[in-house]
């Protein structure tokens, strides 16, 4: 059995369907007295504002009348402040999302939250594979000269977002890097590390879709780029480096022509090399003249391309990467890249 402790009846309904799925749900109310299961409890859910002294009052209730820390108590939480989240861990959560996660994805979280990590891994799993298969699609078609469906695009965002929330960012780092096509990786890395960023700095589930979408198609444009300098295992000589960078405009020109694609994800395609100094391609944009998502997802594109796996050379440590990026002062949002390294490594 598991309990739902709600504030929000817009909500219960759909989130106790889901949860319904994991087990029997019994959704119940603050100032309510604690429910008599007749059986042991799976798990809490408690959809509250923790900064209301009545929710906590009746959440604490609950936790002790469902025996205390032997039950699993999972928070959705209406603003992650280190107060909120100290409240929460102080009553004994172990694992709090923000309120405004879609409810198919917490029921997910829920699920992995109760069972074997094997679960994670399966939900991790089906995120890669999924937007994998998202990827491919679209550079197959793109590489044939075929229409590119936004729509199909955004079939693979959900599981991305998925991924991350319930396995972490480490869990989809490892799944990712043992795929071997490197433009495949790399797509899914940026992706990855694009979502784990937008969680933890609080984008709303639009916002993180927008950013999502725009790191699955940033490179679209290599799909137009020769494979002998695509899939070259050195180092590229300057002619080959000339193609390489056609490939952020091409990608541009593929999203216009196909129609359907937000600004965001369009200027992220044909700007995510740009450099707040000026000194990077293909319009030479500077300071200002570069937006925030872009700002993001640039940060996340060149972590990625240090800390993937080639045939060539072993992956960089994540500290080693950040270190780069924190050196790359002239060309990057440094507030942004300090925030970045606090979210890869967890803190």
């Amino acid at each position: 059995m598991l309990v739902l402790l709600t504030d929000r009846a817009d909500r219960s309904i759909g989130l106790s369907q889901l949860l319904e799925q994991i087990a029997p749900c019994r959704v119940v109310v603050p100032g309510s007295r604690p429910v008599e299961l007749g059986v042991p409890a799976l798990g809490l859910v408690a959809d509250l504002d923790l900064m209301q002294p009545a929710s906590v009052l009746s959440l604490r209730s609950y936790v002790a009348a469902l025996g205390g820390s032997k039950t699993p108590l999972i928070c959705l939480m209406r603003t992650m402040s280190e107060r909120s989240m100290a409240q929460a861990r102080s009553l004994g959560a172990g694992l709090c999302l923000p309120g405004g996660t879609p409810v198919r994805t917490v029921a997910q979280a829920v699920l992995a939250h109760l069972r074997p990590a094997s679960t994670v891994e399966a939900v991790v799993a089906q995120g890669a594979n999924q937007a994998g298969s998202v990827i491919t699609g679209l550079l197959d078609v793109a590489r044939t000269g075929g229409p590119v469906d936004a729509a199909a695009v955004d079939e693979g965002l959900a599981p991305v977002l998925t991924a991350v929330e319930v396995g972490g960012l480490e869990r989809w780092l490892t799944k990712v890097r043992s795929y071997d096509d490197a433009t495949y990786q790399h797509c899914l890395l940026v992706t990855g590390l694009t979502a784990t960023f937008a969680i933890d700095l609080g984008f709303s589930e639009r916002d993180r879709q927008h950013l999502v979408r725009a790191a699955l198609v940033h490179d679209v444009g290599k799909a137009r780029i020769p494979l002998a300098v695509l899939n070259k295992p050195g180092r590229l000589d300057p002619d080959e480096f000339a193609v390489m960078r056609t490939h952020a405009a091409l990608g541009h020109q593929i999203l216009v022509e196909a129609g359907g694609f937000d600004t965001t994800t369009l200027e992220v395609v044909r700007h995510h090399h740009e450099a707040l100094d000026g000194s990077g391609y293909p319009d030479g944009l500077s300071g200002g003249q570069i937006s925030d998502p872009v700002r993001l997802t640039t940060i996340c594109d060149i972590y990625a391309a240090l800390v993937e796996s080639r045939p060539y050379r072993a992956p960089m440590p994540s500290a080693d990467a950040i270190d780069i990026l924190l050196g790359m002062k002239d060309k990057l949002d440094m507030p942004l890249v300090r925030a970045f390294a606090r979210s890869v490594s967890g803190t």
